[in-house]
């Protein structure tokens, strides 16, 4: 599997043209690290281990959007006592900007919360304004910071969302 390629403009009605989610299949963590490769800077980015060994840990919840068999996003997660946490959202420049992400993010959430969360978290990088508007937009808060939590002097702001019943019929 591929990065995506821009999608086809004549498509503009349709705002994520013709992306399917899907789950994770054994050995998707190679585009996956591609992808997180393109998305962000070096200091933000998995190794393929990492990469690896998140997407393929027991219970990980990993959905796939895919355009013309190439890879246009992902988002990936785990569940913890009742609380989904999302470890990356990645979705390929091309698919910026046109609802994939917040596609994604509603599958996962819904997802977690018919496996039992109650709530999601996630950490976003305190200098990351697009995503900070980006979860506030789909319900999440800010609850806290976590010093040094990507490098020395790199925060995050802790971000949770309290899921409701809502969710789990969508």
């Amino acid at each position: 599997m591929a990065l995506t390629t821009a999608p086809n403009h004549s498509q503009a009605g349709d705002r994520t043209a013709h992306a399917t989610l899907r789950s994770y299949r054994l050995g998707d963590w190679r585009a996956m690290h591609t992808l997180d490769l393109v998305c962000f800077e070096p200091v933000f980015q998995f190794s393929r281990g990492a990469m690896r060994a998140f997407a393929e840990a027991p219970g990980a919840i990993t959905v796939l959007a895919e355009a013309d068999e190439q890879l246009a996003g992902f988002c990936l997660a785990q569940l913890k006592d009742r609380t989904g946490y999302v470890v990356t959202l990645d979705v390929a420049p091309a698919w910026r900007r046109r609802g994939l992400a917040q596609r994604l993010m509603a599958e996962v959430e819904s997802i977690l919360h018919a496996a039992g969360a109650v709530r999601m978290q996630l950490h976003v990088f305190t200098g990351n304004t697009t995503a900070v508007r980006f979860y506030e937009s789909i319900g999440y808060a800010q609850v806290g910071m976590a010093e040094n939590f990507y490098a020395q002097n790199l925060h995050a702001l802790v971000y949770r969302k309290t899921l409701s019943a809502r969710i789990a019929q969508t």
